[in-house]
């Protein structure tokens, strides 16, 4: 009796389970729908526990044109941008992290015990010299900005800048016509200097700072206790400005286009900022590469801050791969703003080298005076010859 049960349960399984090497594909298809119904159950996992749900899909298409559309619907009020060095390439600053250009890449000459030093300030305190000698080099009143920073100018003076979050120190975003209230200076800026003394902090201006730089002592110091002068800017050690943090929390939150340009995503935290803007928000990269991608694991669940372009998750995130400068160009053509932007361009530029030539002349006709003045106070060897 026992021996036909088992006869009958062997037959019965034989029925039921297909042998493996007539439908193993079958199986694996199988087991990829069992793993995907894992995988979306980790999902709403996560998303309910930490609020990570994917928002609505707000633009018609993940391309520069799907942006453009959706700032010509009306419905794009409050534009964040996230920059970096890259905006300032093509006006002849060098960024920081390319290979063989970038700046920590060409900083032989200064001896550093490491490229980073030169922005450290426990090393900056021991040896300003090389701090300043770089400066020097790339001193704000120097360069133009770009069409990146006059698309920028742009976005505000249509009233659709929030708030220009910048990595830079070059200044070159207020020279394009963002005031304080735009801008938002993540790592400082050589705008204004003050005394490291903490008993002291007296502030100097950028015209101050460009003078002492140049002058032949190179290395500003304090008027009043004669310490050391440092520029705002943020070193390695040093904290952001308050007022990044106070903004970043008052802007994102209402954001609803971030455009990041020019910047790897690499500094925090800077970098960050891309997570706080709303989950429906679309955010648009225009850059040489990829970067701000999500973590292997919330990006493998299919969320988090990071960017995600090419998953089939993807719903809010463009990357444009160019120069910012043709990034903007393309996107201004989109809006039908180009002719605009680059007749902006024309005349700042204009507008700048009038007020250098200006200013030359001015130093030409103060050497000439100097010279003229230097010339009277001489004694007049012929007349002295007589007298005696």
């Amino acid at each position: 009796m026992s021996e036909s049960r088992e006869q009958n349960k062997k037959a019965e399984e034989e029925t039921e389970t297909p042998g493996l090497e007539e439908d193993s594909d079958d199986s694996s298809e199988e087991g990829e729908a069992s793993g995907d119904s894992e995988m979306d159950f980790l999902r709403n996992l996560f998303s309910r526990t930490l609020g990570l749900s994917p928002g609505e899909k707000v633009l018609d298409e993940l391309s520069l044109a799907g942006v453009a559309h959706y700032i010509q619907s009306g419905k794009c009020k409050n534009i964040i941008c996230m920059v970096g060095a890259g905006i300032s390439t093509s006006a002849g600053i060098p960024d920081f992290r390319s290979p063989g250009t970038g700046l920590y890449a060409n900083l032989q000459k200064y001896n550093l015990p490491y490229p980073e030093a030169i922005f450290q300030i426990d090393y900056f305190k021991k040896h300003p010299e090389p701090f300043f000698a770089l400066a020097r080099e790339l001193y704000p009143g120097q360069f133009k900005p770009t069409v990146c920073h006059y698309f920028i100018r742009m976005l505000k003076d249509k009233g659709l800048l929030r708030r220009c979050y910048s990595q830079n120190i070059d200044t070159l975003e207020r020279v394009a016509g963002l005031q304080g209230e735009d801008l938002i200076e993540a790592h400082g800026t050589f705008h204004t200097s003050h005394c490291l003394s903490i008993f002291c902090r007296k502030e100097y201006t950028l015209e101050w700072m460009k003078e002492k730089i140049f002058s032949d002592d190179q290395i500003p110091k304090c008027e009043t206790c004669n310490n050391l002068v440092k520029p705002d800017i943020v070193f390695f050690g040093e904290n952001l400005p308050s007022r990044f943090f106070s903004s970043m929390k008052q802007d994102f939150p209402v954001c609803d286009l971030l455009i990041v340009m020019g910047t790897s995503l690499q500094v925090q935290p800077f970098a960050s900022l891309v997570s706080r803007v709303p989950n429906s928000c679309p955010r648009l990269l225009i850059n040489m590469e990829k970067t701000g991608q999500s973590d292997f694991p919330m990006g493998l669940l299919g969320f988090g801050g990071g960017m995600d372009f090419d998953s089939d998750k993807a719903y809010r995130d463009v990357a444009h791969l160019s120069t910012c400068d043709d990034g903007c160009l393309a996107l201004a053509e989109l809006l039908g703003w180009k002719a605009e932007l680059e007749e902006l361009v024309k005349q700042e530029h204009a507008l700048i080298d009038s007020k250098d030539f200006k200013k030359k002349g001015e130093k030409a006709d103060q050497t000439s005076g100097n010279a003229e003045k230097a010339k009277g106070a001489e004694p007049d060897a012929t007349k002295s010859d007589k007298t005696e």
